[in-house]
């Protein structure tokens, strides 16, 4: 996942995934190793973006994440002066969802202007494709010019094939992290709302956080930061933690786990997913030979203490075929054979 901060050099960070499965089910195995899921944060520089706009490198590599993020500053700091002289998260969201709109608008220019050069040494049985194509790229660009992003667009499935060619920044989806003062704290709720009702659209998801004393609460012990977050009225859960909530939400993403004396495990694989895709994650070798597999909510391995005889005998324990669209929280078990 990509976004935008201030400094001269991108930042890469990985970030585990909490998950209560994963400690539950470590709780019972007792394992040698124990593997959260994972999500790569890579944070761009403001001084990507100059006045013409986003800087070629900083969007061949923007285009090529998952999802986009926009850290948005919302409050007041003498020592930390805004670019533009005053802090206004909304023109800010605003400017920089123009900004990607242009880079969209210019491929789709450059494309239809070479679509005509084409279309005048065409066949006339090769026309109607290429018209069909044009009219798409037209409808697209009339959405990106009344202010939406193509993220925000229906597509037929022959129409997403045509647009795979592309590489459409603004049709990734994007998190909008709203970072307010210590002073917004209490207001975190209402502040989240407002942006909540102007932004989130197919998409895209916002959430509100002080960074500030996220980065405080992120030095302490477990036990202190959750009653340092109670004192000042702050959601349980951290906004870090809802933050990946929401980009699982908007990647379209969900965990299946594995689970063993030797390693518990939680892998990332899409929603709809069938049984040999989500063993390929584990080894392409497991998606090739794959036979069947052995499955059961993670609730009840934890209630059987991880007995899979127990599970057998209960009927808790399914085997399932190629065809087994996977669950979130589903631990499976691969049988195969190459």
């Amino acid at each position: 996942m990509g976004a935008y901060s201030a400094g001269t050099e991108p930042n890469v960070g990985v970030v585990k995934v909490p998950d209560p499965r994963v400690d539950e089910l470590t709780e019972v195995y007792h394992p040698k190793k124990t593997t959260y899921a994972e999500v790569r944060w890579v944070d761009y520089p403001v001084a990507g973006f100059g006045t013409d706009g986003p800087g070629r490198g900083f969007v061949a590599d923007l285009v090529k994440m998952d999802a986009l993020v926009h850290v948005a500053r919302s409050f007041e700091d003498a020592a930390l002066p805004h670019p533009d002289g005053s802090i206004d998260a909304h023109r800010d969201i605003e400017a920089l969802d123009l900004e990607l709109t242009f880079v969209d608008l210019a491929l789709i220019e450059r494309r239809l202007q070479r679509i005509e050069t084409e279309m005048r040494t065409l066949k006339a049985a090769d026309r109607p494709a290429m018209e069909a194509h044009r009219a798409l790229l037209q409808r697209i660009q009339a959405h990106l010019e009344s202010g939406q992003g193509i993220r925000s667009m229906t597509f037929s499935p022959d129409e997403e094939k045509e647009l795979r060619a592309y590489q459409f920044i603004t049709n990734l989806p994007v998190l909008l992290v709203i970072n307010v003062g210590e002073d917004d704290v209490a207001h975190i709720g209402a502040i989240e709302a407002e942006f909540t009702a102007r932004y989130a659209a197919p998409g895209v998801a916002v959430t509100v956080l002080c960074a500030k004393i996220e980065a405080e609460l992120a030095q302490m012990e477990p036990d202190e930061a959750a009653a340092f977050r109670a004192d000042l009225g702050l959601p349980e859960d951290s906004p870090r933690d809802r933050a990946i909530v929401a980009a699982y939400e908007l990647l379209g993403v969900h965990s299946f786990l594995t689970a063993g004396d030797d390693e518990v495990r939680a892998w990332t694989v899409r929603k709809g997913a069938m049984a040999p895709e989500a063993a390929g994650k584990i080894h392409s070798d497991l998606e090739k030979g794959f036979i069947r597999a052995e499955v059961a909510p993670w609730e009840d391995f934890v209630a059987t203490k991880g007995s899979m005889a127990e599970l057998k005998k209960s009927g808790k324990l399914r085997t399932e075929g190629k065809q087994y669209v996977v669950r979130d929280g589903d631990v499976m078990n691969i049988l195969f054979n190459l």
